[in-house]
């Protein structure tokens, strides 16, 4: 089968768009991806709210195509996702975010340029990283890839992070103001794979009702074909261990 799936992203209004001469890639930007990875399906779905192509090219990582020789030359890091727009590389997926609705976006209502609105984006963008996702992949990555139990302390810590995240939502609609942002995009798949898992955050009101608010804001830009599926991928790999 050949590795390079050419996937192409539209919504209703794409045409119209481009017709009135909004900026879009001169060619289906690169994604190296991989169905059940978080961040690649954040990125994913932002494409597709931006009506960008995406050429999506599997790289499967259990079998080290993400060691090749010309991986490592694009991307030293071997991470997935990883960006090739016409020669532009770029990986980590929260950079990626921002590139593309910096470069492609016909509006900043996905990031702001508002400088405290960004802020707020960004912050959410940095606590996802090092706080919200770090503590998720601490519990359940020695499940997956390793066979491990699950962690009770770990578990706490996950839970630690979900209530201060209740917190940040407290008279909000989205994590970083009224308006879907890339930041709850980011997040969203977090919490995806969380209730894929059964991990139970029911206890967090206001995360509960944000992700029932999110799953529906980003069912047009292909939440249950990429993200839902994506984390019901990683929950069968799940009970197999």
């Amino acid at each position: 089968m050949d590795k390079s799936v050419v996937h192409k992203i539209h919504v209703a209004n794409n045409a119209a768009a481009r017709a009135k001469g909004s900026r879009m890639p001169t060619q289906p930007i690169k994604l190296y991806y991989l169905p059940p990875s978080p961040p690649c399906r954040s990125v994913m779905m932002t494409a597709r709210a931006l009506d960008i192509d995406l050429e999506l090219v599997l790289t499967n990582i259990m079998q080290g195509e993400h060691k090749t020789p010309e991986y490592l030359k694009m991307n030293p890091q071997h991470t997935i996702p990883t960006m090739d727009d016409s020669g532009f590389i770029l990986w980590e997926s929260r950079a990626i975010l921002t590139y593309l609705v910096n470069a492609y976006g016909r509006t900043d209502s996905l990031y702001p340029k508002n400088p405290r609105q960004r802020a707020l984006v960004d912050q959410r963008l940095n606590f996802d990283l090092g706080t919200l996702y770090k503590r998720y992949m601490d519990l359940y990555a020695p499940m997956l890839f390793h066979g491990q139990g699950y962690n009770d302390e770990a578990a706490e810590k996950l839970n630690e992070a979900l209530g201060w995240l209740n917190s940040m939502l407290e008279g909000r609609v989205f994590v970083a103001g009224d308006t879907l942002t890339i930041a709850d995009i980011s997040i969203v798949v977090v919490f995806s794979n969380l209730e894929a898992f059964g991990f139970d955050f029911s206890a967090h009101e206001n995360v509960a009702k944000w992700f029932e608010r999110t799953k529906k804001s980003l069912e047009p830009y292909g939440y249950e074909e990429i993200d839902q599926a994506g984390a019901r991928m990683l929950a069968s790999f799940l009970k197999k261990e």
